[in-house]
């Protein structure tokens, strides 16, 4: 693989449906127990996440990703955005769970499990303020690991903060996955390590949130 041809674009126009279907497992590689723990059922977050990919202002959706491309192959993905936005996303999820309520995708009984469990899990991330740029995912395909593919995208990450005058650079991150120590080598610091007592009885780790000044 040339690193030279390697493109972080935008998810936009024809790359949204070329590489929607691989979406969802990019997404849940950068946490699978937390995402099971929410979810319970891999089914039910693959609908949701490409229900949300193909719906701009929500929390998986398109206009707030990054690609990492070469020769029209995905790579990697990054899902970023101003902090304050991360709420409103998600708030945005709920009329794409009624969708899926009606296609019987999903049961009330699923939907009330999952909001409870996402209200318990929530004390996991803390506020983001005003003016922090945050990366709410990001994931490199196993195969194109070791190509700096990730540090292209947290590049290109950095470089739209500072294009926006964020003073902040943020994401979260379980403290048993590897990236811990890629994030340090960029210069992000722990912020703060979160536990939550019911999802840590399912198995969910530790959370960090890191962080570094956007200069």
């Amino acid at each position: 693989m040339d690193k030279a041809s390697i493109v972080i674009v935008q998810a936009e126009g024809e790359l949204v449906e070329r590489h929607a279907d691989e979406i969802p497992e990019l997404v849940w590689s950068t946490g699978p127990v937390s995402y099971q723990y929410h979810m319970q059922r891999r089914t039910l977050f693959d609908s949701l996440v490409l229900r949300s990919w193909r719906t701009p202002g929500t929390l998986f959706s398109a206009d707030s990703t990054i690609l990492a491309i070469d020769d029209r192959q995905l790579l990697g993905a990054a899902i970023t955005m101003i902090g304050t936005e991360f709420r409103e996303r998600t708030a945005a999820l709920g009329p794409l769970w009624e969708e899926m309520l009606e296609s019987d995708e999903v049961d009330v009984d699923e939907i009330s499990g999952v909001i409870e469990r996402s209200k318990l899990a929530s004390w996991l991330n803390p506020v983001i303020h005003p003016r922090t740029y945050y990366v709410h995912a990001i994931a490199v395909k196993p195969e194109a690991r070791g190509q700096r593919i990730g540090s292209l995208m947290m590049e290109h990450a950095f470089e739209t903060a500072r294009q926006l005058g964020c003073r902040e650079f943020q994401l979260d991150v379980l403290s048993d996955n590897p990236a811990v120590g890629f994030y340090r080598s960029l210069g992000l610091e722990v912020l703060a390590e979160t536990r939550a007592p019911k999802p840590s009885e399912f198995g969910v780790p530790v959370e960090i949130r890191m962080g570094k000044r956007v200069v």
